[in-house]
C-alpha cells in the first residue's frame, strides 16, 4: 500500500511514522520550503505523549519539552478560580509537555528521515488537485512560488493533513467559510523568572480579556522561556486573511494588561520582554459529518479545526494519526472500509471537543466568575461553589479523553502489538 500525505505538520509526520511501523509506504508533500522552523508553544496532553512514547520518541521529546504539572485559572484581578494537577502529578503514566511547535515538528521530521528516508518528505509542493478511481488516487502538485505544476503522484490512499486552510477539505467543502470567534490573540516568547514553581500553566481573565502563560524550559541565567498569549474580544468582523500571523507592535494591546501584576506573575513585564509579537484571529470551522471519500480522508486541523481551549488540537492530530494507521494496517485490500472506520472512531470525539471549545471548555468557569463577581472576591466558594467548578473540569476531561484510568489502561494503538480488534 502507498499513502500520499498532504502536509508535513505534526499530524502528517506522525501518520507517516505510524504507517511505517505497519510496513506501509508513505510520502509527505509539504507546501512550505522547510520543516521545523522555530515557532511558538503548544501543549501535548498525556494522551498524545503516550503515543509518541510508544513510537520510541519519548526520550527525544523530553530533551526539547518541559513538563506541565499544574493548571490554574484566575480572574482578571489575579484571584484563583480553580487549580488542578496535570500530567504525572495527577497520576498519568505519561507527562503533559509544553514544547515549541517547530522543535516538535523538527523532531518528528528527523524521525521520518531516519526511519523512512529523507526523500519521503518533499517540500515546496502545494496540492493543486487530485482525482481517484477504483484503484487509487492521482495527486497533482505545484510550486507555491511560481504556480507551475511540478509533480504528480499516484497512491492507494490520500490523507489531507494540510491544516486549517486544507486544500483537500476545500475539494469536498468548497463553500465552507472560516468562523471568527470574536477574539484576537497576540502571542510571543519571553525570557523571565519562573512563576508558581515553573511547571504551571496559568490562564487569567475571561473570554474577552485573557492572559495565558507557561514555561517551555530554561533559558539560562536562572530564567525560563515563557510562552504567552494575550487575548481581547473584538467588535465587528474578522481581519482580512492577509493580516493573519503578522508581527505587530505591543502597543496595539498591551495597555489592556498594564495592571496585571499579581506578585506571582507580571504580565506587562513578560509582554515587554518579547522581541517579536504575532497577531492571530481566533478561528475555527463548523464540524462536518464526513471526512472520508473513497480513498481520500482528512486528519488533524484539516478534519476538525478547533479553537485553542483545552490545549487539544495537536494532541488530537496525533491520536488521529495513530488510529488511522491502526485501521489501514488491518485493512488488507479494503482501504475504503478502513477510512470509514477511522472516521467513525475519530469524527464524533473531535466534533464534540471542537463544539465545546467554542464554549471555552473548562475555562468557562472563568467567565462565570467574571459575570458573578466582576470586582473580584474574597472567597471563591460563595461565587462559584467547588462542586460546580469540579463538574466543569470533570466534564471537559471526560469529553477530551483525559480521564487518568482510561488513558493509563486502554489497549495500545501500536500496530506492532496488534490484536484482532482495535482498542476501545
Amino acid at each position: 500500500m502507498r499513502v500520499i500525505i498532504v502536509g508535513a505538520g505534526i499530524g502528517g509526520l506522525t501518520t507517516a511514522l505510524s504507517l511505517r511501523a505497519a510496513g506501509i509506504n508513505a510520502t509527505l508533500f509539504e507546501a512550505a520550503p522547510r520543516i521545523g522552523a522555530p515557532s511558538l508553544g503548544i501543549n501535548l496532553q498525556p494522551t498524545a505523549v503516550r503515543e509518541l512514547a510508544e513510537m520510541g520518541l519519548l526520550e527525544r521529546l523530553a530533551e526539547v519539552a518541559a513538563p506541565i504539572e499544574a493548571l490554574r485559572f484566575f480572574n482578571r484581578h489575579g484571584q484563583e478560580v480553580w487549580a488542578e494537577p496535570r500530567g504525572l502529578a495527577c497520576g498519568f503514566r505519561w507527562p503533559q509537555y509544553a514544547v515549541n511547535r517547530g522543535a516538535l515538528q523538527a523532531l518528528l521530521h528527523q524521525a521520518v528521515c531516519d526511519r523512512l528516508g529523507r526523500d519521503r518528505v518533499i517540500v515546496g509542493h502545494a496540492l493543486a488537485g487530485f482525482e481517484q478511481d477504483g484503484n487509487g488516487v492521482l495527486a497533482h502538485f505545484i510550486d507555491p512560488a511560481s504556480g507551475k505544476r511540478v509533480h504528480s503522484e499516484r497512491g492507494d490512499v490520500l490523507v489531507g493533513a494540510d491544516g486549517l486552510h486544507s486544500a483537500v477539505r476545500r475539494h469536498y467543502y468548497p463553500d465552507q467559510a472560516l468562523r471568527f470567534a470574536g477574539q484576537l490573540m497576540w502571542r510571543g516568547l519571553s525570557e523571565g523568572p519562573a512563576f508558581l514553581g515553573g511547571r504551571t500553566m496559568v490562564i487569567a481573565g475571561h473570554r474577552n480579556q485573557k492572559f495565558l502563560a507557561y514555561s517551555m524550559g530554561p533559558a539560562g541565567n536562572g530564567r525560563e522561556i515563557i510562552n504567552w498569549v494575550a487575548e481581547l474580544g473584538q467588535s465587528g468582523g474578522a481581519p482580512p486573511r492577509e493580516d493573519w500571523n503578522r508581527s505587530v507592535d505591543k502597543s496595539v494591546f498591551s495597555s489592556h494588561f498594564a495592571g496585571w501584576r499579581f506578585g506571582w506573575l507580571d504580565a506587562p513585564a513578560i509582554i515587554d520582554r518579547a522581541e517579536v509579537v504575532l497577531e492571530f484571529p481566533k478561528f475555527d470551522r463548523d464540524p462536518v459529518d464526513r471526512w472520508s471519500f473513497g480513498r481520500v480522508t482528512l486528519l488533524g486541523d484539516a478534519a476538525h479545526p478547533m479553537q485553542p481551549a483545552g490545549s487539544q488540537a495537536g494532541s488530537q492530530a496525533i491520536l488521529d494519526a495513530r488510529v488511522l494507521a491502526w485501521h489501514l494496517a488491518k485493512a488488507a485490500d479494503d482501504v475504503q472500509g478502513a477510512l470509514r472506520t477511522y472516521e467513525a472512531d475519530r469524527l464524533p470525539v473531535t466534533r464534540d471537543i471542537a463544539l465545546q471549545n467554542r464554549a471555552m471548555g473548562a475555562e468557562a468557569m472563568m467567565d462565570i466568575a467574571e459575570e458573578r463577581a466582576p470586582q473580584g472576591f474574597a472567597d471563591i466558594e460563595p461565587v462559584l461553589p467547588r462542586a460546580e467548578r469540579e463538574e466543569h473540569a470533570a466534564a471537559y476531561r471526560r469529553l477530551s479523553g483525559l480521564e487518568v484510568e482510561g488513558v493509563n489502561t486502554r489497549p495500545s494503538y501500536d500496530v506492532l502489538a496488534m490484536s484482532l480488534s482495535p482498542p476501545a
